[in-house]
């Protein structure tokens, strides 16, 4: 198992991944691209053309995480989300990228700005299965008595491999 990010030179960051954590990664991102793809875009082409997409909070709990509302106001929200959220859902696509592709040969040396998108993918792919698993507070609790054999066991594990994971790069960046 890897031992997690370290600090590396001109304030990267440095892991080694075991070839399974390289598969699990990479998959998972590859899941988060396709989850993160371009939203409903509007049918005005000039609309369409500057990236103003659609102004309604998604149904999908998980985008509805991703991309929550920014003000309490239903109009408000609803103006903001119109401006933002393709360039956020752009943003998103890219920082799984990097860590798709950076993640490839299972030694990662990132740069400052590398594990900066690492960091926001990795937070990005656990809110996704925290919403799909349902987490808690508790989840380090529940992953302690749930047995292996329980069909959720290996998606609980993973969840809590990505926290270490991000917990690592934190304090490597730290």
């Amino acid at each position: 198992m890897s031992s997690g990010f370290k600090p590396g030179k001109n304030g990267g960051v440095i892991a080694v991944f075991e070839a399974a954590e390289v598969s699990l990664l990479r998959s998972l991102v590859s899941m988060m691209l396709g989850i993160v793809s371009p939203g409903q875009t509007s049918d005005d082409p000039l609309e369409r053309a500057l990236g103003i997409g659609d102004t309604a909070v998604p149904s999908d709990p998980v985008l509805a995480r991703l991309f929550p509302s920014a003000y309490e106001d239903e109009k408000d929200s609803a103006e903001f989300r119109r401006y933002t959220e393709a360039t956020l859902r752009d943003g998103k696509r890219a920082d799984a990228q990097t860590v798709f592709d950076t993640a490839a040969s299972g030694h990662a040396e990132l740069t400052a700005e590398q594990a900066q998108a690492w960091l926001r993918s990795l937070n990005d792919v656990r809110l996704t299965l925290g919403i799909k698993l349902d987490v808690t507070e508790e989840v380090h609790d529940e992953i302690a008595m749930m047995s292996e054999d329980d069909p959720r066991y290996p998606a609980y594990v993973t969840y809590d491999w990505l926290t270490y994971l991000q917990d690592s790069l934190v304090r490597a960046l730290w």
